[in-house]
C-alpha cells in the first residue's frame, strides 16, 4: 500500500546532498605533503592518458583522412572515364533519334508537335555534362575538406549525399551499358565515402 504525500519523488542529488551520507575522511592518505604527492601524481597520470587519447586520435584521424582521399580519387577517377564514355554517346543517340525519328514519320503527318517533342526529350535525357561537372567539382571539394584538417564530419556527409544523388542521375540517364556500368562502380565508391565519412567528426 502506498501514502499519498503529495511530495516529489526524491532525487539522487537531494538525497547525496544530506548530512552523512557522504563522508570525506581528511585523514585518508596521510598528511598534506603526502595527500599533495598523491594528487600530483594523479594529475600527471592523466596528462600521460590525455596525450596518449590525443596521439591515438591524430593517428586514426590521418589514416581515415588516407582512405576517404583515395575513395575520392576513384571517384575522380570513375568521373574522367564516365566523361569519356559520354563522349563516345552523341553517335550511339544520333542512331537512335534516326531509328525513332524514321518510325515517328511513318505515324506522323509532316508538322507534327510530338516529333519536336520527341527529339527534345531524348537530347535532354541524354545529356549528362551538368551531372559530370558537378562530380567532378564535388571531388574537388572532398580533397579541399579533407586537407582542411578542421572537423568536416557534416560537411564530408552532406557531399557525400550530393555524389550520390549525381550518380542516380548519370545512371538514370545513361544511353549505353558501358556508362550505366560506371555510374554503378560509382555509386558503389560513394557509399564507401559516405561510411568513412561518418566517421569523422
Amino acid at each position: 500500500m502506498t501514502i499519498e504525500t503529495g511530495l516529489a519523488p526524491a532525487r539522487v542529488d537531494g538525497l547525496l546532498a544530506l548530512k552523512g551520507v557522504i563522508v570525506q575522511d581528511d585523514s585518508f592518505g596521510g598528511d598534506q605533503p603526502t595527500r599533495a604527492a598523491r594528487d600530483a601524481s594523479i594529475l600527471e597520470t592523466l596528462a600521460i592518458a590525455f596525450d596518449s587519447l590525443a596521439r591515438s586520435r591524430r593517428s586514426e584521424g590521418l589514416k581515415l583522412a588516407g582512405v576517404l582521399s583515395r575513395t575520392a580519387d576513384e571517384i575522380g577517377r570513375l568521373t574522367e572515364d564516365a566523361v569519356h564514355t559520354a563522349a563516345a554517346q552523341p553517335a550511339a543517340i544520333r542512331e537512335k533519334l534516326h531509328a525513332q525519328l524514321n518510325d515517328l514519320l511513318a505515324q506522323a503527318s509532316p508538322g507534327d508537335e510530338r516529333i519536336v517533342q520527341e527529339i527534345a526529350l531524348l537530347a535532354a535525357r541524354a545529356d549528362v555534362r551538368e551531372e559530370l561537372d558537378r562530380l567532378r567539382a564535388h571531388v574537388e571539394e572532398a580533397h579541399l575538406l579533407i586537407a582542411s584538417g578542421e572537423s568536416v564530419g557534416r560537411k564530408l556527409d552532406f557531399l557525400s549525399q550530393e555524389l550520390n544523388r549525381e550518380a542516380n542521375t548519370l545512371c538514370a540517364k545513361s544511353a549505353d551499358i558501358a556508362l550505366t556500368r560506371i555510374g554503378l562502380a560509382l555509386k558503389a565508391a560513394v557509399d564507401q565515402f559516405r561510411e568513412q565519412a561518418q566517421n569523422v567528426e
